[in-house]
């Protein structure tokens, strides 16, 4: 197969015209939007430009310190987004960036013993991005889900405590329930490739040429890759994030 799309600037910009349609729709209906759609828009634009140039870099000095740089800052970022969604709860930051470095580097090194991908800038860093932008929606979900569940059942766990049990104990269903929350995009959206979508790794193989045949193989290993990664992030987000509520003397606390 020889097919390989061909983008260049003319058609980006013929494609950028698609956005107009989002623009008439969010203008006509009065939402408010656009000027986040177009901020958006420019700094997509921007920020992947200079990303394509620093992989590019990357990609040609193959050096494993480099690599290893670049996945961290990747983690970084997304575990800063991931706290975003956790605003209130205490000293979140860093159970987001363990987390999220748990499950990258756990799921990562599955996929370097096994054979699935090389330890080579071109295949670690795309792949540690696919696992760690996962894992922050995960983890992102499983705090705003923490939130809204101490808020509505705050009056349960204060009647555990009172009864002695644990932190842990009295916050038990809340954790599951956030553990659940953050792996089930994934789980849904595992039900539906090959039926209603066209996985972003398979579509992208496929527009270059690749056997189909092949590049679901690659997509297979995409879907084990991504259950692995948001389950252990949201286990782990979940596990830590909860005795943020508590204090040294096992009080429940308000969210700041």
């Amino acid at each position: 197969m020889n097919n390989a799309v061909n983008v260049n600037n003319i058609s980006l910009i013929f494609a950028g015209m698609l956005v107009v349609i989002a623009l008439i729709i969010g203008w006509h209906q009065k939402l408010g939007i656009n000027k986040d759609m177009i901020i958006g828009v420019i700094r997509a634009c921007v920020q992947l430009t200079i990303v394509g140039f620093v992989l590019k870099y990357i990609f040609s000095v193959n050096n494993t310190f480099l690599t290893i740089a670049m996945i961290l800052v990747i983690i970084f970022n997304a575990a800063y987004n991931a706290t975003k969604r956790g605003s209130g709860i205490p000293k979140i930051f860093w159970s987001s960036f363990w987390a999220i470095l748990l499950s990258t580097s756990v799921t990562l090194s599955g996929l370097v013993l096994s054979g699935a991908i090389k330890f080579i800038p071109s295949q670690m860093i795309p792949i540690s991005g696919m696992i760690a932008s996962n894992s922050m929606v995960a983890v992102g979900l499983c705090y705003r889900n923490m939130l809204t569940l101490f808020r509505d059942q705050r009056q349960q766990v204060l009647e555990r405590l009172a009864l002695g049990a644990s932190a842990h104990d009295s916050a038990i269903s809340i954790v599951r329930e956030c553990v659940k929350t953050g792996m089930q995009p994934t789980i849904d959206a595992s039900k539906t490739y090959g039926i209603v979508s066209l996985p972003g790794m398979m579509t992208g193989l496929i527009f270059a040429g690749v056997d189909p045949v092949y590049a679901i193989k690659y997509q297979i290993m995409v879907v084990f890759m991504l259950l692995s990664a948001t389950s252990l992030a949201s286990v782990s987000a979940s596990y830590i994030a909860y005795r943020r509520f508590f204090n040294a003397r096992l009080q429940l606390q308000e969210a700041k």
